[in-house]
């Protein structure tokens, strides 16, 4: 492939400076809010064994049967780049031993990879935050999670953009009884629906209430709905979930068709979207997956937990965080070179931020001063050496002053 060809392969694309800043103010925020709940950071492999996802995700969703990134190793070992967090998390605390430490908090960032047709905040290497709590069984954990999530979003200015809705997807034997109804309802009509529908309904029924298919859409209307199938048991905790939104103040609205796509979810489902994306309107979501930790071989363990799409809250971003303002060291003559490389070494150290230049004479380093949105010029030449000082150059206010060089750090204090 010719040089000036070379692009990024399809489905990822490159971060700049400005784009590694909003992922950036992304999971600060979720850094943040996580550590005030408690919980700690964890870092998973990119790949593991193939199992970790086919098996709880299940055989039948579209992430396993079409769009995992799968591929046998040197060893003869299938693994997959990880096309969710969720799985690789249980796994670790599995791997680990970690039930005798129960609750177990955790919070993460990092690449996802699922083979999918891009699209605008949908890419095929994306990024994403998350949390799992591992252990509770209390509809208080359900209402912990939300709500961290509800403060991420303020955090990042966002709460007026996006609205949280919940579904229950009730436990094991309510969603078996909504399934075999939807079937029995769906089955005549099966000539009507989308092909991805009619795929479904043999495969996994209930991803068909996610469709977006406008003509599915309106077959559903009249559908079976799950909290017509929910045991007394499944509709005293959704109840109890809501409660406890409604004492935090979170608003929430009841999305009866709101499924999650893998096979491990019971109970609370939860989304927060918005209508600023078009299309992609999820920034944020989850729910319980009690079952997983068994699925994949661990004690039966309750637990839930969500993921963002770091690039659509990203994009959702009103204001661009602003990068780093610095301060410009314009050294004049030889002899001001040298000395700019110990000033500007030091000055890092003290936490500064400084932009040195490697030629051009005074003119050409200012303009770049300009460019760059410096706060400040630190002008040294051999006068200023010869005086023990610097001429310091405020860019935003045009003041000028001379500071010692010695106890530099200390006179630009205003400036860090």
């Amino acid at each position: 492939m010719a040089q000036a060809k070379l692009q990024p392969v399809r489905g990822t694309h490159d971060l700049l400076p400005a784009d590694c800043r909003r992922h950036r103010a992304v999971t600060d925020a979720t850094r943040a809010v996580a550590e005030r709940y408690g919980y700690g950071e964890i870092a998973t492999p990119i790949f593991e064994f193939t199992e970790v996802f086919s098996r709880p995700l299940g055989e039948t969703t579209d992430v396993v049967t079409k769009e995992m990134y799968t591929f046998v190793d040197r060893g003869g070992d299938s693994l997959t780049l990880r096309p969710e967090n969720t799985a690789s998390v249980v796994r670790a605390v599995i791997s680990n031993g970690l039930f005798n430490e129960l609750p177990l908090k955790y919070h993460y960032a990092g690449p996802m990879f699922r083979y999918e047709r891009p699209q605008k905040g949908r890419q095929r290497q994306f990024h994403q935050i998350g949390v799992e709590l591992i252990g509770p069984s209390e509809p208080e954990a359900d209402v912990e999670v939300i709500a961290m999530g509800a403060d991420v979003l303020a955090d990042l200015g966002l709460a007026d953009r996006v609205t949280l809705e919940i579904n229950s997807l009730g436990d094991p034997a309510s969603r078996a009884a909504h399934r075999a109804a939807l079937v029995a309802y769906l089955t005549p009509q099966a000539e009507r629906l989308s092909p991805d529908s009619r795929a479904r309904l043999a495969r996994n029924p209930l991803r068909i209430l996610d469709t977006k298919d406008e003509g599915d859409r309106r077959m559903l209307d009249g559908a079976p709905r799950l909290d017509q199938f929910l045991n007394s048991e499944s509709t005293a905790f959704f109840a109890a979930v809501r409660r406890g939104l409604d004492r935090l103040r979170i608003a929430h609205a009841v999305n009866p068709r709101l499924v999650r796509g893998f096979d491990y979810y019971t109970h609370t489902a939860f989304e927060f979207v918005t209508e600023h994306l078009g299309a992609q309107g999820t920034v944020i979501g989850g729910g319980r997956y009690d079952g997983l930790v068994a699925q994949l071989g661990g004690p039966d363990t309750a637990a839930i937990g969500w993921a963002g799409g770091i690039e659509r809250l990203a994009m959702l971003l009103a204001v661009e965080p602003p990068a780093p303002r610095a301060i410009a060291l314009v050294p004049i003559g030889d002899d001001a070179e040298a000395r700019a490389q110990e000033l500007a070494h030091g000055l890092r150290r003290a936490g500064f931020v400084i932009d040195l230049g490697y030629r051009g004479n005074v003119r050409r380093r200012m303009k770049r001063a300009n460019k760059i949105g410096a706060k400040a010029a630190l002008i040294i030449g051999d006068t200023e050496l010869a005086k023990g000082i610097a001429t310091l150059r405020d860019l935003t206010t045009g003041d000028q002053s001379e500071v010692p060089l010695d106890g530099l750090a200390g006179a630009l204090g205003a400036y860090r």
